[in-house]
């Protein structure tokens, strides 16, 4: 037996085999198109299947669930009874992960308490998790719904990525040289970035309160009180000489009260951190720490802040979902403005300067000594967790894109809507958070100090239901993609919108539509919204509010 011919044969038959499965995998074809596997999009995928259509979900990144495996385990809601569906079911099979012994490493269940949790025994879902146990429930999600999955294929979005038959999308193309063949498409990415490629009007930064007639919008310096600096801050690198410049990320003003700008608020990362000795890894000072970046931080602590600047949630297993506080914090205030309709190149150049930031924030409270000994003391005891993003030394996979390019549809979900001025009457979910901007500036102000600007938390309004005409473009530029995360909604709208759970509603009423549209053979625009509803209805999701 000729064994060097034997293998050679063998590997020719395993190369023409291989050629075969490049040469499939180079053309698919699905009913359904979903491009982004954030937790929205999971929502969506899984929907479509259950409805008996075919479905991909494409994926940029090696990770599925986009923030809320990303370090989101305290979840925005500002009433949990508005959330339902599949995004109520992937909170009732966290609860279901949680109840096993196994899930309980670092800490017993009775040690662990949480504000987020208020009735442990009698809620039917949890609402506070770790990072990797909602990919694994995620990813437990889309098996059973044998959905097809492509990670770590990247949208084409050069004028080639996108082939478009009038007003209907045909296929997209990925950077490996993948085309996807759909009958629908649905964007479920936080960017927008396939909504934006088929043609579609959107907006980046804040409309001016005149656009829409609200009081919310816009440059806000009056209401920015929340997440502020102390006062009297100078500004300049060199205390009072304008010369010697400003420090990073300050703006010479803010701009007129109330007036559009091209800004979107501050990004960061949700870490997940803890203080168990076995697992916790110490903060680390970067390589390419600047402790100029922190220099007002220190202005800060001197000028007489006392408290801690940050916001660690509690989580299961003595970790934390931790988040910005304070004037200066994990938000890298001014920073995030290219991110929406930057290239990918100059995203990751974006994230990697947010994930030193953060790095360099959290070792210089830990360990430098402009900072209070009491202050160092505190984080010095914290670490990120050993077992939480492990391919990423324990920081965050995913950047908190809180708003990133918005569509302008037929419907603007505005500040009347969340205040309940306005109702819509077809419905596909409800939203029920407050108006909730983060910082957007940092500004020098009318007596040479520093100040933040944009920070606005509006609330106690109830439930509000969201248009579907504010998820699906206008008629005239596309008929068959739906956006249930970039939606149609102005900056401050969307700052009460943007919670996952809400993404996951509306990722599922989206992936509804398609379907319905698929077989009706009509376009998303002239469905029957009854239908829709019904089938809403039916799948347990939420489209009216009641109570009190």
């Amino acid at each position: 037996m000729n064994l060097n011919r034997i293998v050679s044969k063998t590997i020719v038959v395993a190369a023409l085999a291989h050629s075969f499965i490049n040469a499939m995998a180079e053309e698919q074809q699905f009913d359904v198109i979903v491009y982004g596997g954030t937790a929205g999009g999971v929502a969506a995928a899984v929907q479509v299947s259950r409805m008996g259509k075919t479905v991909a979900l494409i994926e940029p990144s090696n990770h599925i669930g986009g923030l809320t495996s990303g370090g989101l385990g305290a979840t925005d809601i500002g009433n949990k009874a508005a959330i339902g569906g599949i995004s109520r079911e992937f909170y009732q099979r966290i609860k279901m992960y949680y109840a096993t012994d196994a899930a309980w490493k670092w800490q017993k269940p009775n040690e662990y308490k949480s504000p987020r949790q208020n009735d442990p025994e009698g809620d039917d879902a949890r609402w506070t998790f770790e990072p990797h146990v909602a990919e694994i429930v995620l990813r437990e999600m889309l098996d059973e719904a044998k959905v097809n999955v492509f990670v770590n294929e990247r949208m084409d979005r050069s004028s080639t990525g996108v082939g478009m038959n009038g007003q209907r999308i045909q296929w997209i193309r990925t950077e490996s040289e993948m085309t996807f063949h759909g009958k629908q498409f649905i964007d479920a990415t936080y960017e927008g970035d396939l909504l934006a490629a088929a043609g579609v009007s959107y907006v980046v930064g804040r409309e001016s309160n005149d656009r829409y007639g609200e009081t919310l919008n816009g440059v806000q310096t009056a209401n920015a009180t929340k997440h502020q600096l102390q006062p009297g801050i100078d500004p300049y690198v060199v205390k009072g000489d304008p010369t010697s410049g400003l420090l990073p990320g300050i703006d010479d003003g803010p701009g007129k009260e109330g007036g559009e700008d091209a800004r979107v608020q501050a990004y960061c990362l949700r870490m997940c951190n803890t203080t168990h000795p076995e697992n916790r890894r110490p903060f680390e000072k970067p390589a390419d720490y600047n402790e100029l970046e922190y220099e007002l931080l220190f202005r800060n602590f001197e000028a007489g802040a006392k408290i801690p600047p940050w916001h660690p949630l509690p989580m299961p297993n003595r970790k934390t979902d931790t988040n910005n506080n304070r004037g200066f914090s994990t938000d890298y205030i001014g920073f995030s403005y290219t991110w929406p309709e930057a290239d990918y190149a100059t995203r990751d150049q974006i994230y990697r300067r947010h994930l030193r930031y953060q790095k360099g924030l959290m070792w210089t409270l830990a360990n430098h000594p402009r900072v209070p000994t009491e202050i160092r003391a505190e984080f010095g005891r914290w670490g990120n967790c050993i077992d939480e993003f492990t391919d990423n030394d324990g920081w965050p996979h995913q950047l908190y894109v809180r708003e990133g390019r918005r569509m302008v549809a037929d419907c603007v979900m505005t500040e009347h809507h969340c205040v309940g001025r306005e109702k819509v009457t077809d419905s596909v979910g409800l939203a029920a958070y407050t108006m909730d901007s983060h910082n957007v500036q940092r500004y020098v102000d009318e007596h040479g100090h520093v100040r933040n600007e944009g920070d606005v938390q509006v609330g106690g309004f109830p439930p509000y239901a969201i248009s579907y005409r504010a998820i699906i473009p206008k008629e005239s530029e596309c008929h068959n993609l739906s956006v249930p995360i970039a939606l149609s909604a102005s900056h401050i709208a969307y700052g009460s919108i943007r919670m996952e759970p809400v993404f996951m509603v509306l990722g599922q009423s989206a992936a509804t539509a398609a379907c319905i549209s698929i077989d009706n053979d009509a376009t998303l625009q002239s469905i029957a919204v009854r239908n829709l509803q019904a089938t809403l209805i039916r799948d347990n999701q939420v489209l009216a509010w009641t109570n009190d």
